[in-house]
């Protein structure tokens, strides 16, 4: 299995969970003399079921990201550090901006003019370097997803 087919499965058992606990939430007291839609103690089961192969998924796929070799960006882990801060870093810088743009802000005549303490432009400039730089390393890691195999599941515990 390759590792973005582990990960697309690791999302939807996430989302499986997530529906499962809604379902329980839902049907966990019902009221006397009825039914409940569902059977909470199965749903409940299941769900179990789905968190032992996530926990699987997970550990695989953060043994396969510690071992892919990204070249200059590191291992796998490392990249997705970096890309997660680069995102983090555009947000910043966009909000900056925005904000010192005055970005839906409307003034009245009648008030106090309102002065950028931020080099609009820049932060700008820089928020699309950084966009740039972010669409690049997802498009390697992305790759590497495509091309390297899911290791198989060791010992629990062991590396």
């Amino acid at each position: 299995m390759k590792l973005a087919e582990a990960l697309t499965e690791r999302a939807d058992a996430q989302r499986r969970v997530e529906q499962l606990r809604s379902r329980i939430t839902a049907n966990a007291r019902y009221q006397e003399g009825e039914e409940p839609a569902e059977d909470a103690a199965a749903l409940l089961a299941e769900a179990e079921q789905v968190l032992t192969r996530l926990r699987t998924l997970i550990a695989r796929i953060n043994r396969t990201n510690s071992t892919v070799d990204l070249g200059p960006d590191g291992t796998m882990t490392d990249a997705l550090a970096t890309r997660d801060v680069l995102r983090l870093r555009h947000s910043v810088l966009t909000s900056a901006a925005d904000a010192a743009s005055g970005h839906g802000v409307r003034q009245l005549r009648s008030e106090l003019r309102q002065l950028t303490a931020l080099p609009v432009k820049a932060l700008r400039a820089q928020a699309d370097d950084v966009a740039r730089e972010l669409r690049t390393l997802d498009g390697r890691i992305q790759q590497a997803n495509w091309t390297h195999e899911l290791l198989e599941q060791g010992p629990v515990g062991s590396r």
